[in-house]
């Protein structure tokens, strides 16, 4: 059973690369376009990991991770902010809201499954199909 990865994210062009290089290495990914679609997502399902977008519509990042947090199944999932917010603090302020890790934007399609990978017990190692 592949891991399941919680895609927290407005932007729909964000959201279909994330997508796209995390399900060609054997991830499963399930999107929600707001704050409260991913608390929502996040109760139901109960991901291995949670990528969150900090500038999201009606409620940011910030506040969405500390929502998660508040959830008891939900308080050692690792959830990663990935971001376009680059100002010195801004990597403090996500982790001290309940983030586990922060990623820049624009992700590098290079390293960003492996970074990903990282905050996962149970990562694929090679892509389905391969051995």
């Amino acid at each position: 059973m592949s891991p399941t990865i919680l895609l927290i994210e407005d932007n729909e062009q964000n959201r279909y690369l994330a997508t796209f290089l995390l399900e060609r290495q054997g991830y499963t990914v399930v999107p929600a376009t707001d704050g409260r679609k991913g608390i929502e997502a996040a109760r139901a399902l109960l991901p291995q990991l949670i990528l969150l977008d900090i500038q999201l519509p009606a409620m940011d990042g910030y506040a969405v991770a500390e929502a998660l947090r508040a959830l008891e199944p939900l308080r050692q999932t690792p959830i990663i902010a990935v971001t376009s917010y680059a100002m010195v603090g801004d990597r403090e302020k996500a982790l001290a809201a309940g983030c586990n890790g922060y990623l820049e934007k624009p992700i590098d399609p290079e390293t960003f499954v492996a970074e990903i990978a990282s905050f996962i017990p149970f990562a694929p190692t090679s892509t389905p199909g391969s051995q």
